[in-house]
């Protein structure tokens, strides 16, 4: 389809309609400075992750990110050790949550590997859960691998907690009676008890 130019008797836009254009294009074009800075960490060849799962007792320690891709390999190591405890299956694990936990990590200038309590949860083992607990979202975001119960050994729980928010990036509860942080890519938002 050949362009279409403007006919020469339209009105010219106004500063005002210019400048409303402007900060439109630039809304849709907004990325948080969070996310960037989560995601896009500076001069880095390699990103690394250590975990171990409290209820299987498996450890992996692996490089997942690597010249500006992540490896698919290492990915699906993470959603094996990340599984449903309770039932075995395995979820793909949102890859921001590995960015979150490399940030956090690097923050600290910890070497011990996180310690989950919690990766992915199926539905199954979420309402079970949820009957036995009103401490469990009846949509949470485990069930969508995009949701971490954690600790940092070596690492006051609360510091990790205001480490976690200082990220700015989705969910940060602080759950002290039960000794974890719970880290999560939805919504900007922060609890703590």
């Amino acid at each position: 389809m050949p362009f279409k130019s403007t006919p020469r008797s339209a009105a010219p836009l106004s500063r005002r309609g210019f400048l409303k254009g402007v900060a439109a294009t630039a809304a849709g074009l907004y990325v948080p400075q969070s996310f960037a800075g989560v995601m896009h960490i500076p001069h880095e060849q390699e990103r690394h992750i250590a975990l171990h799962h409290l209820h299987t007792g498996e450890k992996v320690k692996l490089t997942y990110w690597e010249k500006g891709e992540y490896l698919s390999d290492s990915l699906a190591e993470v959603n094996r050790i990340l599984r449903d405890f309770r039932t075995g299956e395995e979820h793909p694990i949102d890859p921001v949550l590995l960015d979150m936990l490399h940030t956090l990590r690097l923050r600290a200038g910890r070497k011990a590997p996180f310690e989950i309590i919690s990766g992915y949860r199926s539905p199954k083992t979420n309402n079970m859960l949820r009957a036995q607990s009103n401490g469990v979202a009846k949509r949470s975001l485990h069930m969508q691998g995009r949701a971490l119960d954690i600790r940092l050994p070596g690492m006051e729980l609360k510091d990790l907690h205001r480490a976690a928010v200082d990220l700015k990036v989705g969910g940060v509860g602080l759950y002290s009676k039960s000794n974890f942080i719970h880290i999560d890519t939805g919504r900007v938002r922060y609890w703590g008890s």
